[in-house]
């Protein structure tokens, strides 16, 4: 599938979010500026796009696979979710990070901080019941 998805960069001397290999499922989000980041704080790195997600998806933004170890950062809330009506002027993708070291973290201009997956999704309805009837599991860890 080759489906076009309107993209708008803040700082046009930063490239295009690009899947590195024909593996890839998730493309890299650059720094727009550089950031610091103090120690046991969070800070929101502007990711420099906005993103038109198509409707019957979502854009998960995750962190990069190698960020926490390499820079002691990570995103406080695990992921991030853009929906398909998050695309105004303003709506600058922006990558929340929490910097769980002892030392001031700096995040440089065009350093790649965070993935982008999109993801199909559906909406569905609700269906109250008086009793679900499925034999309980027993709770968080129940599986081992």
């Amino acid at each position: 599938m080759n489906q076009k998805v309107q993209i708008k960069r803040i700082d046009t001397s930063l490239p295009l979010p690009q899947y590195e290999t024909n593996g890839s499922v998730g493309f890299d989000i650059l720094a727009r500026e550089k950031t610091e980041i103090p120690p046991k704080e969070i800070k929101l790195v502007p990711g420099n796009i906005i993103v038109k997600v198509p409707k019957g998806y979502m854009l998960m933004v995750a962190s990069r696979s190698s960020t926490p170890k390499k820079k002691g950062l990570s995103p406080p809330h695990g992921l991030g979710i853009i929906d398909h009506d998050y695309c105004g002027s303003q709506d600058e993708i922006k990558i929340q990070v929490y910097n769980f070291t002892n030392n001031s973290v700096i995040v440089r201009k065009g350093e790649k901080i965070a993935q982008g997956v999109f993801i199909k999704i559906d909406k569905l309805n609700w269906e109250e019941v008086e009793e679900m009837t499925d034999k309980s599991r027993g709770g968080f860890g129940s599986t081992g």
